[in-house]
């Protein structure tokens, strides 16, 4: 694919628009977004100042970070990988090759715990909670923000994930409630802790060649695959919850669309109670919460 230098000297309104023209022959339907967010990113300034100051032309150091920054998102490349950091429950993440790039689907599991622990006094508790296959510690570190008195610990087996994760949690004011180990799941782990959450991978192995560019080729292949059908990392983790979680804890999974009662399954099999599946503001299935009997 060849890709559309933008000159020096540039307008920053005319860049905007052959990028955005650019993205959308490719057929990315976020071209206008993503082009604003690429450009004011290349420019260093805000999307109000891109308005506002739409004449000023671009220097030559501003017009190669466009065409540079274009280039990657023409091969694919999210716009969040290409930033270097995605928003998650309204706090700032930094990404790392070894980590999910956070979505709004997944702030479904933040608010579901939040609203099963309950009222403000109850937030205030000394709880402890525990995030497995924590990635950028985006669940581990939006819970944290909302109980204060708190403390966390987030398990991941990628160095290089956990490493975010705990510049994360120090930017997000958390990272003294916080630590990170690096391990499979539960192994090595004592406990007991208040509540346990995971999004873990649950793809199944032969769907993946089929997801889309972006996630198939930029986000870690760990973090993605569940196994044949999806749910080897679901019984790995529920096999050893009666052993980490207090009785009367709590767990909270994020999961596919269309795996709710197989997950129920495991769970109510394992001797926790599961409620129904909660969904995301997209209509689908994503979390499941469960209490150790």
């Amino acid at each position: 694919m060849t890709v559309p230098e933008i000159p020096p000297e540039t307008p920053r309104s005319l860049a905007r628009f052959a990028m955005r023209q650019a993205l959308a022959e490719a057929g990315i339907d976020s071209a206008d977004l993503d082009a604003r967010v690429l450009l004011t990113e290349a420019l260093g300034v805000s999307a109000m100042t891109l308005v506002t100051e739409a004449t000023a032309p671009l220097t030559a150091a501003e017009a190669r970070r466009a065409t540079t920054f274009l280039a990657r998102r023409l091969s694919g490349e999210p716009v969040a990988r290409i930033l270097g950091s995605r928003e998650f429950w309204g706090l700032p993440f930094r990404l790392g090759p070894g980590t999910l790039v956070p979505r709004p689907d997944s702030e479904t599991l933040v608010s579901s715990v939040l609203a099963a622990i309950g009222d403000d006094a109850s937030r205030a508790a000394p709880l402890s909670v525990l995030d497995l296959g924590t990635g950028s510690g985006c669940l581990l570190v939006a819970l944290l923000s909302e109980l204060p008195n708190a403390i966390g610990c987030g398990v991941d087996r990628a160095a290089d994930a956990l490493a975010v994760a705990r510049f994360n949690a120090r930017v997000n004011a958390v990272g003294d409630r916080a630590q990170f180990v690096e391990g499979h799941w539960t192994d090595g782990l004592t406990g007991p802790f208040d509540i346990v959450v995971s999004n873990p991978p649950y793809i199944e192995s032969a769907a993946i060649a089929g997801l889309a560019p972006e996630v198939r080729e930029h986000d870690p292949l760990l973090a993605l695959d569940g196994g044949p059908d999806g749910l080897d990392a679901y019984r790995a983790i529920i096999a050893e919850l009666p052993r980490i979680l207090k009785t009367g804890g709590l767990v909270a999974f994020e999961i596919g669309a269309s795996q709710g009662t197989a997950v129920t399954a495991l769970l109510e099999t394992a001797g926790f109670r599961a409620g129904p599946a909660v969904r995301d503001l997209g209509g689908h299935e994503r979390v499941i919460l469960a209490r150790h009997r």
